[in-house]
Order: C-alpha cells, then structure tokens, then sequence
C-alpha cells in the first residue's frame, strides 16, 4: 500500500482535478487466480435463485459502495479509510485526507485503494475505471464528483484526486456536505476484464477460447455454440475418419479434433487446419461472414457426411421442426396445406419488441383479397386465408433475428439496432397454443430455455461476433475469440437488447442535456433447448466417444507442444549446438546449398546444458555417431566480412575442459556472433578409420573443394585437404584430378569462390602463385571443372563455366502461374531468372503452356496480392519501358512468387487501345434477347457502338433505328446521345441496354414526353423496390391511365387476368405512391421533363406494381453486393 509515503502537491496546484498517484505509478502484470475444469461435464438442470444471485453479485465487474465519514472535524487523523468492500471479485477501500495530504494545504484529498494489497498474489494487476464523489446531503444537484481510470498495482495501489474539493467549500456552514459532522463519500466502480498475459481462461471458467484468423470471430461464435450442445459434439466425435485422413483436408477429422482441443485443452486453440478442411484459402481468414449463413452452410455439409454412417440423421434430429403452410377458402369448402421442414427460423426484429412479437408476426394471417384473390382449383377466385403454423418444433430451436435488411429509399442494407427483448424462459405454448397448427401433437411442451446468444458489435459494414453461452443453465460465460469470461445474467439476456442508452447525467455546473445513444452491440442469433430435453441434448461426452486414433494423434501433438513449451521455459540453460559433417555437405550441395558449404539450420542439432564440457560433449558425438573422441576435432565457423561462412579455428584439446556456453565463434571485420551464445555453430573434423587425426602445421591450411559438371549443369561436393600455404596449385592437380576421377592430363580450371551478395565474385586460382600470396586461408573453397575440349563444345554448353552456373542460381526464381479465371487449379511452375524482362517471362510461358501460345502477347498477368493470396483488382499493363521480374513480383513493400494469367484473343497492347463495353440487347417487350460483348477504340462514340452492335443482330434490325440505355436497380438513369464519348462509360457498375427505337417514339412532339415506367412492390411501410426490366412510354397531354393501360399490357404480353391485378401509380423518391385511378389524367400527374436523366429527388416515374415473378437478385445489382451477401462456401 501506498498509504505512509504520500505524494506531496505543490500548494499551486491547489486547482489540478487530473488524478495522481499516491506513488509513482509502475504497471506489472498479475494472475487471475481461479479454478476450472478439464471436462465439461453436464451439471444438473435445477438451480438454485438464490446462489444464482450470489453468483452474479460476486462475478458483477461494477459496483458502488457508500461511506459515512463520522467525527470529521474532532478526528485528527490525516487520513480516513473505508471498511472493505468487494466489486469485480476484487476488495477495494476508499482513502481520504480531509484536511489534505500535506501540511497547510487547502484542498480535500480523495483516492479509491486496493484492500489487502499486501495479500495479494506477486505482480498482481487490475484494471479500473471510477467516479468518486462527495454527496451533499442537503441538493444532490451539487455534488462533486470526479472519474478516472487506472492500471492497478503493487507499486500504484491506489490513485485518485490530490486537489478532489476546496476544504473551505466542504466545511461551510449550511453548504450541505458536512451534515451532524459526518460526510457521506461514494465510488462506482467497474473493474475492466483481465485482458493480460496472465489470465488463464481454462482456470477462471473451464472453458478455452478459438484463436481469431483475421476475421473469423463470426466462425468462433458459432463453432462455440455448437460445441456447447453436446449432442452435437458427440455426433461429430462419432463420424467416421481415417487413420491417415490429415485435418486440413478432411471436415469431419478437422471439427473432431477442434472440439477434442476446447474439451481437454488448456489454451486457445486454433482453426487454421478447419478452415483449410473447408478449402480456404488465406484471403478467407481476413474476410467476415455471415454467422446465419456459416450455420447453414456448416450443418448442410456435416449432415450431407453422416449419410450412411451411425449419425445419421443427428443433425436433423437436434434443428428440424416443421410448419404448416395453408390457404383456407372463406366462401367455398376449400383449403390447401403444404408441410415444409425448416432447420432455423427467420425472426423479424422490425417493428417487433420481442420473440413473442415475432412469432405473432410469422403466423399472423394474410387476406387474400381485390385484386390479390387466390385460384382454388375447381373454384376459380375466391377469397382466402393465407397463412402459416407450426406442426413441430425441434428440441433445439434455432432464431436467426433480422438485423440486417435492405433500405430500399436509402438503396442500402441497414442495421436494425431497435429494442428486442427476448425471455430467459421461452413458452411457445402460450395463447392455447396459437402458433401451433390443428394437427400438431400438443401433449408435447414447447418450453425452452436460453442456450446460447450469438452477438454482433458493429455495423452493415463489419463488426465483431461473441457469444454468451450457458452449457449448465447457470452460469453464463462469454466466449471472445481466445478469451472466455464468467458473466451475469443481465449482461447476456438485458444488455443485448439493443435500443438506446442514455449518457448520465451531467456534473454539477454543467447543463449539457441527456443523449440517447444507439446501442450497436445486440443479439443477432438465439439457441434455445427444450427444457423437457435438456438432459438428452447436454448428455455426457468423454474421450471414449472420439475414435482412438484421433486421440492418439492429437495426444501426440498435445505432448509435443508441451516438449516445445518445456524446451521453451527452459531455453537458459541449454546450449544448441549445431554440428555439420562432410555427409551434410555430400548432401546439400547441389541440391538446396550452391554457396558456401552448408545450412547450418539443416545439420544435426544437440540440445545440451551450458555447463557441459567439450569433452563430455564429444563423448555424446561418440554414443551418437560411433566416431571414437580421439577421432574427433571440431572447427569454428567464422562469418567473414564479405558475409560467406567458413570454417576458420580448430579447437585445440586444451579447450576440451571449457564450457560449451563458452565457446565464442571468432569474428571476422566486427561480423563474428560473440557472447554466451544461445546457439553454437561447429565443423567435425573426422579422422579416416582407423588412422588419427592429421597433426596441423603453422604452416598448413585446411581448403574444401566442389566439383561443377558442366555438361549436367550439376555441382557437388569433391573433398577437403591440408595443404602447405608455400604450395602452388600445380601441386595439387595429381589430387585433384584423383578426387574427381578424370583421366590424367585433362586440363582443369580451379577457381575460388570468394562471395555472392550482393553479385557472385569468382577469382581464377593463378598457378604462379603459393597459397600465401593468393591469400588463401583456413575453410576457403575452390571450385574445379574440366575444361570444354573446344570452342564449339564450350558455345553448346549453356553454363560452361562455374561462374556461369552460379550466376544462375544466384538470380533464378521459381514462380507460379495460376490460371486467372480458376485460380485453385495447380499452378504452373517455372524456373526464370530475376533479370528476365516482361517480354521474356511472357515467351517462357507462352513456350510452356499445353498447348503453346503462339503470341506471347495475348497473355496478360495479374499480381497476387500477397496479404490475401488472391490477385489484385486490376490487371497489369503492357509496360511502356523496362521492366523485369522482380517489379513484376512486388506488392507493397513485399515480393510474392505467384503471378495470375490470362489468355487473351487479342494482343494486349492492341487490346488496351479498345475499350470494353458488354450491353444486353432488349426486345420489344423490354425483355433481355441477348447479351454481345464490343470493342471500339477509346475515341469512340455511341453512334459507332451501335453501328457495330447492329451487326450482330438479325438482319431485322438491318435500318431500325437503336438507343442504348445506362440501368441500374431497375432504373433508367441515361438514354445515351450518339455523339457522347464511350472511354467514360463504366459497365463494372452501370448496366448497358441496347434497343430498337419503338416507331412512335422516333418523333416526339412537344406536347409529348417520354415517361420512365418501372416495376415495383411496396411493403407495409410503403417502402418501394424496383424490380424487372424498365422502359420508356410515350404520352400525350390528354391520355388518361385508361388510354396508357392497354398499351403497355400489348407492349409487356401479359394476359388480362394476371394484368387485371396490376396497379398504377405515380412514384417520387422517397415518398409513398400516388396510386391512380382509370380516369386520371397522366399529364396532370407527371412533370414533363426533357432530361435524359430521370433519378433525381424531384425526378417521378410511372410504377407498376404486382408481384415479382422472379424475385432473386438481377444481374446488374451484383456490382453493390454489401459485405454480408458475401456467400459462404465449403468446398470439401
């Protein structure tokens, strides 16, 4: 605590309100310090009100506690403390210095404390939020109160306000604060959740998390809901895998062992092998989706794999219900009822305050009347009863709320944030079983407890899921992505409500008003359990139920992860020490390793403690690899100036008594790893059995040698030997052409390879030269070769030298090519070079493709974005300058290895000098005929665009005169001059609509107009949407509706029975419709506009309403999809 050592204030900062510390403030991070569970098993339905309540108040993360300072004027102490109390599971105490917290001062000090600091656990840390406040016993108007927040710990216990009150306004006579010499203090509290490296969701709530991808937190909501219904856990442990079956291809084996790791792990567990079993790729990580969807999606796949195995059918036995959907007759004896099956249940949330609201809504009865009469068979139109009822409802009962819908004035999807209250406790039985249908089996009860509520925080545009669960109908836990917290009932039903809060009321002085703020965090999905149920549903499940070669399989990887924990935690006090041998040279050169002589990453590693000796460390090397320790020497490895790596010092057998934490690799122009090394890098050196190690000589080298064959194009590794730095390179030719198997005489090249970054530096080895005056030292290496018998031998050789192959491989690349219009199909790899221009990388592939391009220049490639793996909006230009490989590769600061092609039927550049243009070619009746790509150079305009369209229609249209219209939902916003240019036109969003001229409308006079006349339904809140294919009318001044109507039935075929049900009406942005009668007159309806453009505000359109036939998404809205009509696909 923080109570002796006072922070002492300045008399001049008298003033200051911002909180202060008792002690300089240091945050440390502390533990949560609760149990849990390793299995979740089912706890028993009957709950006790009463500990329910205990347990909520003592889980309650906020709180407020008041305190009556007696005796304040006759107590001389300088400081006061509260009793205890406990909010957030946490005790705290309020401290207060009356006559301030230094001599003289003229200011009250208050601060919140934490209680029993000193009994907490060692970096113990809590997080907090808190108003203070001084109550006037006489006007609680004005009150002083003060907030802050503030990261609790042992060396900051306390924190609060050095200047909270002027003593001289507290202690006034009648001021209304000291009443009977008592003050009255209070605090809220709210204790922010542990959100620290120390908190331990397994030991707080039992339970484990799922690690969030990116944006999978819709998937980890619903993944934990299903979870939770242990029905539906022990259904997916019993669907049958193979043993060699891998989780990132196979679903089933992928969920089994997801919730195998949330039953008996102790950490977050991740999804990545679930998403890859989905066929995922990386993009989908970072891309939201829909919860509701997701659900679907899922549950269809699982049920489609359990056919034909023993859980068959256990999905549909969990979801499935059925409703009755009738049409009763009301003057004739007719009804007709359809059974279907549903798996969840679609809730409006709209104009609904609750669930009961909702399924009033659902079933509520539509009047089938006017012009909207029903065709009975055998009775023509009559009038009728539509609805719908339940015949059934599933033990687990599904609501989808809709919180999502289309604005159709706003032309946008909205959120719906409104109140909507849904029951604990929810009784479909209610109202004698109105929701159910006649024959329904009623000796069912329909009463269901709350499961699970899925939440969505945010807006149409994105936002964050979690789920409030309760497994044991006790106790709710929130699952956030890794972290799972025990929550209060009120949290998960009141608070995910949604509507509006109120901002609290302004402090004393302040007259700012009260606000309502919309609560954008509420329930978008509820599971409900039949209560009669519940102990079938959340029965039992065990490891006996998973198959055992699942079990041994994740136990395997859990014992693993626990090694690499283990070897983590005990890092500082090993050493690892990473031995190459000639036989890893053998090996990696010419295969991965070209430079130098090895990776050392790639070489056999011991993992020993740092106190070990060398020579004991040789003593394993012997047990590990049968080389007796007299046969054992060990080089250090030197990382030089030029940045190659070789080995560079022999240890002596003195150093066999050093620690192996002290061997320190020697650095060469200040580039050597120095220190007590974590990692220690070393050569062994083998003596040939069984003769002893070779005595090394002051005046004697060690050279390693590689052998490059350039008729294969192939390098390895030749040997090694001591040599005499006085020695000359004809010396060692007899052992050279020995070691290569060449035949005596044939002339050798020997070079030295000296480095390659940033270029590849190959010296020739000058035969006049001794070693010494070559400068030749311990671990340099010298590339030997044959030499070309003759020129034309050496101009058939693609690399005839050394440093011509490793030139090669210095700048090779391997990139992939993947088809643009199916990217999951295997990529086409080939091996290019970083310096291969565009026009060189466009022939390779042309050359490789099945069957070969014959122009390289109808390719065009696309880049990968390298965060999303999934190629960039835009296509890459035919280059007007240089450009190679590698500018080609780059996106954003990174470089990728896949580029994404497409062939093309014209040469790019030709193409890029045209502009695309797809229009739908419409007929009489303003239907879609057909649909014809152009292309017209850029200067084009829209007279040349419908010359060339003309030739692609039948030769009816030979002399018809043609118009091409811009559309979008539904709409006409353009009828297109001929003369207006085509390089502005955007067919990505606008949809282009070609057709003939109808014959009364070539001459318009002006006492006529053309009028827009579009299809629309309207809802109950007489919202419009447009729909279907919109045309042009022409009108006269003096045509009534009555006039109009024939025209456009004959114009849109539709028979008169069906066209008898059509309404007229006269339609303004954003107003409700003006239906019309036979008799009005259309001119004094209509505002007579000569604009092409007819989407305005003011703008009015003749609207036809009845029903859309067709009521899917048309093609030209696809461009403005927003972020949650992103379908869900699981393509396993």
């Amino acid at each position: 605590m923080a109570t002796n050592d006072v922070h002492m204030q300045d008399p001049s900062e008298g003033d200051q309100t911002e909180p202060e510390p008792l002690m300089e403030p240091v945050e440390e991070n502390g533990d949560a310090n609760m149990d849990g569970t390793d299995v979740h098993a089912p706890i028993t339905e009957t709950v006790d009100p009463a500990a329910e309540k205990q347990a909520e108040e003592e889980d309650s993360m906020e709180g407020s506690h008041t305190w009556d300072i007696h005796n304040v004027t006759h107590n001389k102490d300088m400081k006061r403390f509260s009793e205890p109390f406990m909010i957030g599971g946490y005790p705290w105490r309020i401290l207060v210095f009356p006559r301030g917290n230094r001599a003289g001062s003229a200011v009250m000090s208050a601060y919140l404390d934490c209680g029993e600091s000193q009994t907490q656990p060692i970096n113990w840390t809590r997080r907090a939020s808190f108003k203070l406040s001084m109550m006037n016993q006489r006007d609680h108007t004005k009150t002083i109160c003060k907030e802050a927040a503030h990261h609790f710990s042992a060396q900051a216990n306390d924190w609060g306000f050095t200047a909270f009150a002027n003593q001289q306004d507290i202690f006034a006579p009648n001021a209304g604060f000291l009443v009977n010499d008592t003050l009255r203090m209070n605090v809220v509290v709210r204790v922010e959740r542990p959100e620290d490296l120390y908190y331990d969701s397994k030991k707080s709530t039992g339970y484990v998390g799922l690690k969030n991808q990116g944006a999978t937190c819709y998937m980890n909501s619903l993944l934990q809901t299903l979870y939770n219904i242990n029905y539906f856990r022990q259904a997916v442990y019993h669907m049958p895998t193979q043993e060699e079956e891998m989780p990132s291809t196979s679903i089933p084996l992928a969920l089994q062992s997801t919730f195998y790791k949330l039953q008996f792990g102790d950490t977050s567990v991740s999804t990545k092998d679930l998403t890859k079993s989905f066929g995922w790729d990386t993009m989908e990580g970072f891309m939201q989706h829909d919860v509701q969807e997701l659900n679907r999606v899922l549950c269809d796949n699982l049920e489609e794999k359990m056919k034909n195995t023993k859980v068959q059918g256990a999905i549909s036995h969990l979801f499935e219900g059925h409703t009755v959907n009738f049409v009763e007759c009301i003057n004739v004896d007719y009804k007709s009822n359809r059974k279907e099956s549903y798996m969840d249940l679609q809730l409006d949330v709209k104009g609904c305050k609750n669930v009961y609201d909702s399924f009033v809504k659902y079933t509520e009865v539509e009047m089938l009347d006017g012009q909207n009469q029903y065709k009975a068979e055998g009775h023509g139109l009559q009038d009728a009863r539509k609805g719908v009822l339940f015949d059934d409802f599933p033990p687990v009962l599904q609501l989808q709320l809709k919180r999502f819908e289309y604005d159709f004035q706003r032309d946008m999807m909205v959120k719906i944030n409104d109140r909507y209250e849904f029951p604990d406790e929810l009784d479909l039985d209610v109202g004698d079983g109105k929701f159910l249908a006649p024959g329904a089996d009623r000796s069912v009860r329909n009463l269901y407890k709350l499961h699970s509520v899925l939440v969505h925080s945010g807006g149409v545009h994105g936002g964050h899921y979690y789920a409030y669960i309760r497994p044991a109908t006790k106790q709710w836990l929130k699952f956030d992505d890794e972290k799972v917290y025990k929550e209060p009932s009120k949290r998960a039903l009141d608070e995910q409500f949604g509507g509006e809060d109120e901002t609290p009321p302004p402090a004393p002085g302040f007259t700012s008003p009260t606000l309502k703020l919309t609560k954008y965090s509420n329930a978008y999905m509820l599971v409900y359990v039949r209560e009669s149920s519940w102990k079938d549903i959340m029965l039992d499940v065990s490891q006996n139920d998973i198959a055992e070669h699942v079990r041994s399989r994740l136990k395997a990887e859990a014992e693993e992860k626990e090694r690499r924990r283990k070897e983590k935690m005990e890092a500082h006090l090993y050493t690892i020490i990473k031995v190459a041998r000639d036989e890893d040279f053998k090996q990696q050169i010419g295969t991965h390793q070209f430079f130098d002589l090895v990776d050392n990453d790639k070489v056999e590693s011991f993992r020993v403690k740092k106190q070990t000796t060398l020579a004991e460390f040789k003593q394993m090397v012997a047990e590990k690899w049968g080389i007796a320790v007299e046969q054992q020497r060990f080089w250090m490895w030197a990382t030089r100036q030029n940045r190659s790596v070789r080995p560079s010092t022999p240890l002596a057998p003195s150093s066999d008594e050093n620690r192996v934490c002290d061997i320190r690799e020697p650095a060469a122009g200040g580039f050597g790893r120095q220190g007590n090394q974590s990692e220690v890098r070393l050569y062994l050196e083998e003596a040939p059995h069984p003769k002893p190690l070779h005595t090394i000589e002051r005046d004697e080298l060690l050279l390693f040698f590689k052998l490059y064959d350039p008729h294969t194009q192939k390098l390895s590794f030749l040997g090694k030997c001591f040599a005499k730095k006085t020695n000359r390179l004809p010396d060692l030719m007899p052992f050279l052409t020995k070691l290569a198997n060449f035949p005596e005489g044939i002339p050798l090249e020997v070079t030295e390879e000296v480095k390659f970054e940033p270029k590849v530096m190959m010296e020739k080895v000058d035969q006049r030269q001794t070693f010494h005056q070559a400068q030749l030292e311990h671990g340099d290496i010298l590339v030997v070769q044959a030499l070309p018998s003759s020129s034309e031998e050496a101009k058939s050789l693609k690399y005839p030298l050394a440093r011509d192959y490793l030139n090669y491989v210095k700048w090779r690349i391997t990139v992939h090519f993947k088809k643009l219009d199916n990217p999951k199909e295997e990529a086409l790899s080939l091996e290019l070079s970083s310096k291969d221009t565009y026009e060189e990388v466009s022939r390779q592939l042309a050359a490789a493709l099945t069957p070969p391009l014959d122009d390289p220049q109808k390719l065009r490639f696309t880049q990968q974005n390298n965060y999303t793996q999934q190629p960039k909006p835009q296509a890459m230009r035919f280059p007007t300058q240089e450009q190679d490989l590698p500018d080609m590769l780059h996106h954003f600061g990174q470089t990728t290895d896949t580029l994404f092609y497409e062939v093309l039927d014209l040469p790019l550049p030709q193409l890029e000098r045209l502009k695309t243009l797809k229009i739908a070619f419409h007929g009489d009746k303003a239907e879609e005929v057909a649909q014809h790509q152009l292309r017209l150079l850029k200067d084009s305009c829209i007279e040349h665009v419908l010359e060339e369209l003309r030739k692609l229609l039948p030769p009816d249209y030979a002399s018809t005169p043609l118009r091409l219209l811009q559309i979008y939902w539904s709409k006409i916003y353009k009828v297109y001059d001929e003369k207006d240019d085509i390089e502005g036109i955007n067919d990505q969003y606008w949809h282009l609509r070609a057709e003939a001229v109808p014959e009364d409308q070539l001459s318009v006079s002006e006492q006529d107009q053309l009028m827009h006349v579009y299809h629309f339904t309207c809802d109950q809140q007489s919202h419009v949407n447009n729909f279907g294919d919109p045309f042009l009318l022409r009108v006269t001044d003096t045509d009534t509706i009555a006039d109009i109507r024939p025209r456009i039935q004959q114009k849109l075929g539709i028979a008169d029975e069906e066209f008898a049900k059509w309404k007229f009406a006269a339609i303004a942005s954003l107003r409700p419709p003006d239906y019309l009668n036979d008799d009005d007159s259309v001119a004094s309806k209509f505002v007579k506009s000569t604009s092409t453009y007819s989407s305005g505000q003011d703008s009015m359109y003749l609207g036809l309403e009845h029903t859309d036939a067709h009521p899917h998404r048309h093609r030209h809205h696809n461009n403005r999809l927003s972020h949650y009509e992103r379908p869900v696909k699981i393509y396993n």
